[in-house]
């Protein structure tokens, strides 16, 4: 069973310093899905990683 939502996980086409900081979500993101059941509560739990990843990156981009 696929999960849409890892789409927005990969990293592998970023540059690295944007990896390092994309890769823990997106590992995270695959754990959750290989061992939590598909229901409205990991696709919530995948939105906030989601969320959470996205802060990360431009916090790292952000220029005062």
């Amino acid at each position: 069973m696929s999960e849409p939502l890892l789409q927005f996980f990969k990293y592998a086409h970023l540059p690295e310093k944007l990896q390092a900081v994309s890769k823990p979500f997106g590992l995270l993101a695959e754990q959750m899905v290989e061992t939590l059941p598909r229901n409205p509560e990991r696709t919530a739990g995948l939105r906030k990683l989601l969320e959470a990843k996205d802060c990360a990156v431009r916090a790292l981009l952000y220029e005062d």
